[in-house]
């Protein structure tokens, strides 16, 4: 299953140029069981790169492009009177996909937002006092544009949580762009060149592959010194929690794999640790003023915080 992961990064890369390391972070998030977050201004190509996911990787596909009237019953379900029957039936909301993709999460109302976070943390939802189960696997994309733009607010801080990595697209270079100008002369669509490289029960194979990588004691211990720092971070107000602990072991095991490794390094945890971390700490206001970036801080940390021996 692991040689896998290469082909679908290609098959990604016939779309999405030039975002090597974005589309790697993404996959990563997959195997580890997380979701994602693409903060980003809009046209970079955060959609395309949901579908891109969508289709190489054989999975079902779901939208809601968020506005503030999107209710949480959008999302969730409903129940609904079988006139029938006269009993009531219940009825699927849109998060029932093996990928969702949550576009401009960030324009809907706190009450709708809040409705993903029971799928994103226990894969289910519960409408009516009865719960019921979401595909596996499940997994939300989510973007966002970024704070203060029109018609936006701030996602919960019990949501960010949820997210096991905060990503950027960026613009692309001028070579990547002409690039993907080319891709698509005479009106021709990258999508439809995407096939699919594997199946949905071969994702969950590979998430239980993932998840059975040895993490070696003084790893874990590193694991907890990275944490500790952004506890107790002179430019940090709040650090990581324990599920940011959970998460950024989840991810370094991800990378792990698809470095072809069995065992977790400290390289691995260094190489996923800014992008799980920087949506999850906040800056001290004194921090905000001199306009350091929570990428920076991350970076201070891992440069400065020794490596337990073995």
């Amino acid at each position: 299953m692991r040689e896998k992961t290469s082909q679908i990064i290609d098959e990604i890369k016939k779309v999405i140029c030039g975002k090597d390391e974005v589309v790697r972070l993404v996959l990563q998030s997959v195997l580890s069981g997380g979701h994602v977050l693409m903060e980003d201004v809009p046209g970079v190509g955060k959609t395309t790169m949901a579908l891109a996911f969508a289709r190489t990787m054989g999975m079902d596909y779901g939208r809601v492009q968020f506005t503030p009237d999107v209710l949480p019953s959008d999302i969730t379900g409903f129940s609904l009177l079988d006139q029938e029957t006269r009993t009531m039936k219940y009825q699927k909301g849109a998060v029932f996909h093996n990928l969702f993709l949550a576009d401009e999460l960030n324009r809907a109302s706190s009450r709708t937002q809040s409705a993903l976070l029971e799928a994103m943390e226990e894969g289910q939802v519960t409408v009516d006092d009865q719960t019921y189960p979401l595909p596996k696997p499940f997994v939300v994309i989510a973007t966002q544009n970024p704070s203060g733009a029109s018609g936006t607010s701030l996602l919960p801080d019990s949501q960010m949580d949820r997210f096991a990595i905060r990503i950027s697209m960026g613009y692309p270079s001028p070579d990547n762009e002409i690039e993907m100008l080319m891709n698509r002369q005479n009106g021709a669509n990258p999508l439809s060149e995407i096939h699919p490289i594997c199946t949905v029960e071969d994702i969950v194979k590979m998430q239980e592959e993932t998840s059975k990588m040895y993490v070696k004691l003084r790893v874990m211990k590193y694991i907890v010194a990275l944490m500790d720092r952004t506890r107790n971070h002179k430019s940090l107000s709040r650090g990581g929690s324990p599920r940011a602990t959970l998460a950024l072991t989840a991810m370094a095991k991800a990378h792990a794999y698809m470095t072809d490794r069995d065992y977790v390094i400290p390289d691995d945890v260094q190489a996923v640790f800014s992008a799980v971390m920087s949506h999850r700490i906040l800056l001290t206001p004194e921090a905000e003023v001199k306009e350091i970036r929570t990428a920076d801080i991350a970076k201070e940390i891992i440069k400065t915080t020794a490596i337990p021996k073995e």
